[in-house]
């Protein structure tokens, strides 16, 4: 409808023999392929199909930088939606660029999702504040695409919002020959109350008998301590054999 084609092919997969879901056309004029690319999401067989130029890839016409804030995951659909009934059902929103129903390779059936590319931010932002998210009787659900894989966002706090809070720290180790002054050291001081003490009711024991009866000391008189006697003896000794005995100085 577009032009004269020079050739064309489906690609299918050498192992099973099935499709693999994507295509090339090759026109004669470029005037064709310019004509094809003004409406990139054509309606195939029901399904929706996306064309762009081989050169790009498979998403080269839709790498726009805020292609994340116009693309939008839409889940909770019913086995009976098609990627026509899903298209006219939020082309309410806006102009849409691309979108289909995700169905099984091996099956062919829906698997209950699918993504709707809108042309302006504008439109996917009413899409998403439509309080009346009901298709075909069922609730579903409507989210940018970019998070619906379960990724956290995570906010970002300025570093002029930060306040630093001061922590009580004690003092490094004593080291000799430095004074060390006395500081509280850092952590909780927990106060457990403790139960007061009460006297019992029950009276001491007597005491047991003593099994030996006690007996008195007995005095010693005391004896007096000879002391030896200091330096040199006034007499020589003698040794044996009547020879005398020397000490040494």
């Amino acid at each position: 409808m577009h032009g004269e084609i020079e050739e064309g092919a489906v690609i299918y997969d050498k192992a099973t023999g099935k499709s693999r879901g994507y295509g090339f056309v090759t026109y004669k004029h470029m005037e064709s392929a310019h004509s094809a690319l003004g409406a990139p999401s054509k309606l195939i067989d029901g399904r929706m199909a996306v064309c762009n130029l081989a050169c790009e890839g498979l998403t080269g016409a839709s790498t726009t930088p805020d292609l994340a804030q116009r693309k939008l995951y839409i889940g909770g659909l019913s086995p009976d939606v098609t990627s026509e009934m899903l298209l006219n059902y939020f082309g309410r929103h806006g102009e849409i660029e691309e979108g289909s129903v995700a169905y099984d390779k091996d099956t062919n059936e829906s698997r209950g999702f699918g993504f709707v590319t809108y042309k302006t931010i504008e439109a996917a932002k009413k899409a998403i504040d439509d309080p009346q998210k009901i298709l075909w009787g069922r609730t579903i659900i409507v989210k940018l695409a970019d998070t619906h894989k379960g990724k956290p966002v995570q906010t970002q706090v300025p570093a002029a919002a930060v306040v630093p809070l001061a922590m009580p720290m004690a003092p490094g180790y004593p080291q000799l020959g430095k004074a060390h002054p006395s500081a509280t050291p850092a952590g909780y001081a927990y106060t457990q109350p403790v139960a007061p003490y009460q006297a019992s009711s029950y009276s001491s024991p007597a005491a047991a008998p003593a099994p030996y009866p006690s007996q008195s000391t007995i005095p010693y008189a005391s004896i007096a301590a000879k002391k030896d006697p200091q330096g040199i003896p006034p007499t020589t000794p003698m040794g044996m054999s009547g020879y005398p005995y020397y000490i040494g100085k």
